[in-house]
């Protein structure tokens, strides 16, 4: 008799165990996330794809929703972008007519989008020449690539908005992991549907090692986090690894993703773009 009660004791347990997890299993992630990258060109930046393929699926299994990448820029089109919340350009963005259209259409009907770093890069001439003036003026707002900090180093970034869904649980300042810092042709501060969240603090001056003089910020102002009013997107300026070019190792030295609170802004941001209205 006792036998029988534990027996049916733990069938009922493993019963329940089991439903538990079927139902855990089958639960759907709150919102879907794809990433599109190229990481091609420059050590640092393919450093930095390699690391948010890793980094992104952790949070997603961590808070409760998927995330894809793919490097066929091919998928850039209304069906596939149909399934997804959130987009992100990882370090490049898309070349094809037909990609860009996609693309606007997604973001001009509520979706999602974070670019990173050189996602926003645009240069006339170079190989990636500012020939679309929706995404770069008006999307983005920052117009062309202006010039850079070398080498990687962090910077002191100041929040400029902490009303933001996305900066709401940030410091008045942080330090960021170490970048290769943008600065850009269009003053951000004069387009009205332009909202800077983050900016290089002062404090950070002198920014950049050099060796050359104009790659070291002495001073100005420099937004590396904004949203366009009209968009649900955000762009970091960061994406840029330090790496080993003197010796030819190219080897890592620095990690994005090693920065809890600039985890915390992508997070925030994500949940932001992805949770239902």
């Amino acid at each position: 008799m006792k036998l029988r009660f534990h027996l049916s004791t733990l069938w009922l347990i493993l019963s329940l165990f089991g439903s538990a997890m079927s139902q855990a299993q089958s639960t759907p992630p709150r919102f879907r996330v794809i990433a599109f990258y190229t990481a091609k060109n420059d050590q640092a930046h393919i450093s930095f794809v390699h690391e948010a393929n890793k980094w992104f699926p952790e949070m997603a299994a961590k808070y409760q929703f998927s995330y894809d990448s793919t490097n066929n820029w091919q998928n850039l089109n209304t069906a596939f972008l149909s399934r997804y919340q959130v987009v992100i350009f990882l370090d490049t963005r898309p070349e094809d007519p037909a990609q860009r259209a996609a693309f606007r259409q997604y973001m001009e009907h509520g979706g999602g989008w974070i670019g990173f770093h050189f996602a926003a890069f645009a240069l006339t001439p170079s190989d990636v020449p500012q020939n679309w003036d929706w995404y770069h003026n008006t999307f983005l707002g920052s117009g062309s690539y202006g010039s850079n900090t070398w080498r990687p180093t962090s910077a002191v970034l100041r929040v400029e908005d902490h009303r933001h869904p996305a900066t709401k649980n940030l410091p008045d300042t942080f330090s960021a992991a170490p970048n290769e810092w943008y600065r850009w042709s269009n003053d951000l501060r004069k387009n009205p549907d332009i909202r800077i969240l983050l900016s290089v603090d002062s404090s950070s001056f002198p920014l950049g090692t050099g060796p050359k003089q104009h790659e070291i910020w002495h001073s100005g102002y420099y937004p590396v986090v904004w949203t366009n009013k009209k968009y649900k997107m955000l762009y970091l300026n960061m994406g840029h690894n330090d790496i080993d070019y003197e010796h030819h190792t190219n080897k890592e030295l620095s990690s994005t993703f090693a920065n809890e609170t600039q985890n915390r802004l992508i997070l925030d941001a994500l949940e932001w773009m992805g949770r239902k209205q």
